[in-house]
């Protein structure tokens, strides 16, 4: 049985970022969830060369940021090749409204002076993202990225935890990752820290998986779980967070299904139908 239950019994609306309203991974995403009444947000953690825990999604910096235009001699542009000082430098709001990424802006779902605030957008450091979470007595995920074989891999988990135990965010936050070597050693930092196994193929027996790693949270892509597996994991003790869905009729098979919470990039979808 798992040590620790991170959510309640209801089921949670956890969006990523509100990727569809806002640049992903950024403050303003944040902003936007909160205000739709997302029940937590998801962040992806990644290192920067000089050692600063930075709110950034992908490994390398060019699809959401311009990066090519402040570094055009710096590719493949790898998060952990920049100083925190150079990343702070870089705007990671314009390509939203450049690209319009769920054709929000075209639907008109967001206003210009919304727009016209993610311009100059800055990556959050993780100290910043969980100090907004902790100011509005809120939830996050934490997932670690995978730093195998990269400067950082060493010492990213241990900084993460340390920070979130430094902050008083045990009892608020979920540390994920694919590298479910991490999460083991999210335990040695600190035990009562939930841990969340992300997977993004099925896998044979989730509970067993967790037990092993003594995680309390199964987060499976939602084309690797079979829905009946869902109760099952819930009535052993665990939770499901499953990614990342954003169509109301797999919402709604979801949540018949007794999932702990979903990942979407539009919490205004799963909002609405939980409130009907």
């Amino acid at each position: 049985m798992p040590s620790k239950t991170f959510s309640s019994r209801t089921l949670n609306i956890a969006h990523r970022g509100a990727r569809s309203l806002a640049p992903e991974n950024t403050l303003a995403a944040a902003r936007q969830a909160l205000q739709i009444g997302a029940d937590m947000w998801e962040l992806d953690v990644g290192m920067t060369a000089d050692g600063e825990l930075v709110v950034v999604h992908d490994d390398t910096l060019e699809r959401t940021s311009n990066v090519k235009a402040m570094f055009p001699n710096r590719q493949p542009w790898f998060v952990h090749e920049f100083t925190f000082e150079e990343i702070r430098r870089l705007d990671f709001g314009s390509w939203f409204n450049e690209q319009d990424p769920f054709k929000q802006i075209a639907a008109g779902a967001l206003t210009q002076a919304e727009t016209k605030n993610y311009v100059g957008e800055r990556a959050p450091t993780l100290r910043e993202a969980l100090l907004f979470t902790r100011d509005n007595h809120w939830r996050v995920n934490v997932e670690i990225k995978d730093l195998s074989g990269r400067p950082g891999d060493a010492s990213v988990v241990e900084k993460v935890a340390s920070l979130i135990k430094e902050l008083d965010m045990v009892d608020s936050a979920l540390v994920s990752s694919f590298n479910h070597s991490y999460l083991e050693r999210v335990k040695a930092v600190n035990p009562n820290l939930a841990t969340g196994a992300l997977v993004a193929s099925p896998v044979a027996d989730p509970a067993a998986l967790l037990r092993r790693l003594n995680a309390q949270a199964y987060n499976p892509r939602v084309t690797a779980i079979r829905l009946q597996d869902i109760a099952v994991l819930r009535d052993h003790g665990f939770d499901v967070y499953v990614w990342t869905v954003n169509d109301k009729e797999t919402m709604q098979a979801l949540i018949e299904a007794r999932v702990s919470g979903i990942f979407t990039d539009f919490p205004q979808t799963l909002r609405e139908i939980l409130n009907q």
